[in-house]
Formats: C-alpha cells, sequence, structure tokens
C-alpha cells in the first residue's frame, strides 16, 4: 500500500516520479501535495508502481520547501531561474523511471496522470495531455490562449514536426527518464512546452495523448505565464528547430525567383526582342534574390547539420542521399568553379568595354552575371568550411559523433549514417 515517506528520504529508485516545478506555491501547495498522493495511490493500485513526489523548487521565499517535505514531498533545490530550468532540473534528479509533471497552482488534476502512465507502460516515449479533450472549466484559461495562442502555435507545431497532437502546451504530461535524457532539453523558460515535443517528435518517438481537465488555479496572485512574452518564445523556439520552414522554403522560393528573372535577362541579352524588356533594376533584383537564396540554403543546411550533430534530430531519406556529395572537398570544388567562371565572364566584360572604347554597355546582364558567380563561389567556400566546423571539424560533416551512456559526444562515428562513407 503507498504510504509518503514524511522521515528521511530513501536514495532507492522507484518506477513513478511526480514533478511539480515551484515559485512561491505556498497557497496552493497543499492541494496539489494531496491530490498528487491520491494519484500515486492509484497508480499503485492499477500497476503495482511505487512512486515518489518532488517539488523543483525555483527559489521560493513564502516557505514552500518547508511546506513541501512536512507533506511527504521531497524538494529539489533549482538556482536557475525559469520553468523549463525547474523542469528539467526535476527530471535529472527523478528517481523513478516514469516522470509525471503538472503545475503546483492546482490547475491540474494528476488523477488525470494515471493514464499517462498507463501509456508510458505501454511503450509510449511521451504522453501529453490535451485540456481541449479532457475540458476545460471557465475562467481557467484566457480566451487569446484557448481560442488564437494555443490553436496557433500547436498548428504550427503539427506543421512543422507532424507530432500529431492537438493540444502541444499542455503542462500536465509524463515522459520516460531514459526519453528525457535522449531530449537533451535545454529551453529555460516556457518555450520548453514545445521544445520537448518538438525533440520527441523530431527522434520520431512513440507520442500518446490522453484528456486532461484544465481547472482554475488556486492562487490569489497573477500567474507567472505572460502570455505575449511567452508566446513570441514559444514561437521563435519553433521557427528555431525547423530550419527547413526558416531558410530552406525561403531560400528555394528566393533562387527560383532569382533564375526566373535572370533567364529573361539571358535571353534578352542573346535574343533581343524576345521578350518584353527586362530592365537593368530587374536584373539587379533577380541577382540579389538568387544570392540570398543561396545563402539562406547555406543556412539550412548547417541548422541541419548542427541538429543533427546535438541529436535531436535523425537524418532522412534527403540527408542520407546528400550525405554522399556533401563533403567538403566537393563544395570547395564548386566554390573554386564558380570563382571561375565569374573571372571568365567578368574578362570578357572588360574585353567587350575596351572595344567599345570604354563606352556603357546597353546591357549588364554580363556584369551581373560574373558578379553572381564570384559571390555564390565565395560563399560556397566560406559556407564550406562553416558545415565542416559544425560538422566536429571534419570533412564529412554529415558524419555524427556517437552518443555515449553519460549523454556526451565520443569519438566520431561514420556507422550512424551509412550514407556519409558511401555505406
Amino acid at each position: 500500500m503507498y504510504e509518503p515517506d514524511r522521515g528521511q528520504f530513501s536514495i532507492a529508485s522507484v518506477d513513478v516520479t511526480i514533478l511539480l516545478p515551484c515559485l512561491n506555491e505556498i497557497q496552493a501547495l497543499p492541494h496539489c501535495v494531496t491530490n498528487a498522493h491520491a494519484a500515486l495511490r492509484r497508480i499503485e493500485a492499477q500497476y503495482g508502481f511505487t512512486g515518489e513526489i518532488l517539488v523543483a523548487d525555483n527559489g521560493s521565499t513564502d516557505g514552500s520547501q518547508a511546506l513541501a517535505m512536512s507533506l511527504g514531498a521531497r524538494v529539489e533545490p533549482v538556482p536557475v531561474r525559469g520553468y523549463g530550468a525547474a523542469l528539467i532540473a526535476g527530471c535529472h534528479a527523478a528517481r523513478g523511471r516514469f516522470i509525471l509533471m503538472g503545475d503546483a497552482d492546482g490547475s491540474y488534476d494528476f488523477n488525470d496522470g494515471v493514464a499517462m502512465i498507463g501509456k508510458l507502460a505501454e511503450g509510449s516515449a511521451l504522453c501529453m495531455g490535451s485540456r481541449f479533450d479532457g475540458g476545460i472549466t471557465p475562467g481557467a484559461m484566457p480566451w487569446k490562449n484557448r481560442h488564437i495562442g494555443n490553436p496557433l502555435l500547436t498548428g504550427m507545431l503539427n506543421l512543422f514536426f507532424r507530432s500529431g497532437i492537438n493540444d502541444a502546451h499542455c503542462g500536465l504530461r509524463a515522459i520516460r527518464k531514459e526519453s528525457f535524457q535522449r531530449l537533451r532539453l535545454s529551453g529555460t523558460g516556457m518555450e520548453f512546452a514545445s521544445e520537448m515535443v518538438i525533440k520527441a517528435a523530431l527522434l520520431k518517438l512513440p507520442i500518446s495523448q490522453v484528456p486532461a481537465k484544465l481547472l482554475p488555479d488556486l492562487r490569489d496572485r497573477a500567474p507567472h505565464l505572460r502570455p505575449w512574452r511567452d508566446g513570441w518564445r514559444h514561437l521563435r523556439y519553433l521557427l528555431m528547430l525547423a530550419p527547413n520552414w526558416l531558410f530552406g522554403i525561403p531560400a528555394i522560393a528566393a533562387m527560383l525567383f532569382g533564375l526566373f528573372v535572370l533567364a529573361k535577362s539571358a535571353i534578352q541579352y542573346f535574343l533581343p526582342g524576345s521578350f518584353p524588356a527586362v530592365g537593368d533594376y530587374s536584373t539587379i533584383i533577380g541577382s540579389a534574390s538568387f544570392t540570398i537564396g543561396h545563402l539562406a540554403m547555406i543556412l539550412a543546411c548547417a541548422s541541419q547539420v548542427y541538429a543533427l550533430h546535438a541529436g535531436y534530430r535523425e537524418p532522412g531519406r534527403i540527408s542520407r542521399a546528400v550525405a554522399r556529395i556533401a563533403t567538403l572537398e566537393n563544395i570547395l570544388i564548386g566554390g573554386l568553379a564558380s570563382l571561375a567562371a565569374g573571372v571568365g565572364v567578368l574578362a570578357l566584360v572588360y574585353v567587350q568595354w575596351v572595344a567599345r572604347h570604354y563606352g556603357m554597355a546597353d546591357n549588364i546582364f554580363l556584369p551581373m552575371l560574373g558578379t553572381l558567380l564570384l559571390t555564390i563561389g565565395i560563399q560556397n567556400i566560406m559556407g564550406g568550411f562553416f558545415l565542416a566546423i559544425l560538422g566536429g571539424h571534419e570533412a564529412k560533416f554529415l558524419a555524427a559523433p556517437t552518443a555515449r551512456a553519460d549523454g556526451r559526444s565520443g569519438e566520431r562515428s561514420d556507422q550512424r549514417f551509412p550514407a556519409a562513407t558511401g555505406g
């Protein structure tokens, strides 16, 4: 039978840790800890799992720590401020192989987490609560969060990462300890909620979802959440973890537009009168668009290399295919070829200029083409070295380091990305 430990806490591991982040929650803590004890009793009765309650305290000054311990909870002090910082430290300190986390303000019923533990026991790496399925009590969520913020951010998250859940920011969620360690979470603020789901989706970990009620919190002060500030933090995190959307798609669009304009300018140069005139300004804009797109594509590749080496993204079919040819040497060859072509075109421009007795040209296509080729060549060379640096100072920068048991990077192993070695 489950009994809370109100004395010295054993260092022995347990099956389930219920984790509560806390910052001056003395008003709601008695309800939350009592509710967590009730949930642990149900978990033991239903699954036979042992459990503990852990309060990750973020520097409370109202006596929350002593109250939590008197109620049978263990307290982990967390000096770094922030919702995410408290939960990350708490997850590291958790003794359970399953971690059920929820806010310490009384807005969640930890009994809703019993089903989440069941999902983890069945094989899920992460189980999310859904407030939209479980029910939102009137007054528990501001209208802008319910009808604008959450739907918009969850929709973008599903579009970018295909997580398949309808409430990415529910504070009641459960995760396996081993899965948490694999995600290497770092968000110290409210963006932690998105980061956990995104990185689990990127690694293709099994994610499930169960209904969870949202209740009015029990505090008589304003919540720590700041909708506009924290909404922006979530949005920027979504974009930073989605380089294909942030850099890749704009890069392709810019390069295609630039090619279209430059192709029309080239046809006009070699076949005058074939199309309506393309002005010099349009040629300049086309060249600039292609240059910007090329730079954005390098940034997209750099972001992918970083994600692969950081361990929160697995290589896909495209990454494996590109890995066969994406080496520093090949990029340098392409850059040098572009430089040589640019020098050749500009040499022709100079010869034509001399032949005109140093007069103005009727069309700027060739000078723009030569300059563009020089720019692309230089960006290739510099970008190639940048990718190699991000890839661990290796010419085959898509060959990532192996992950050691302690979570740090060990020696590089080409076996993780067979395509990188032609295997």
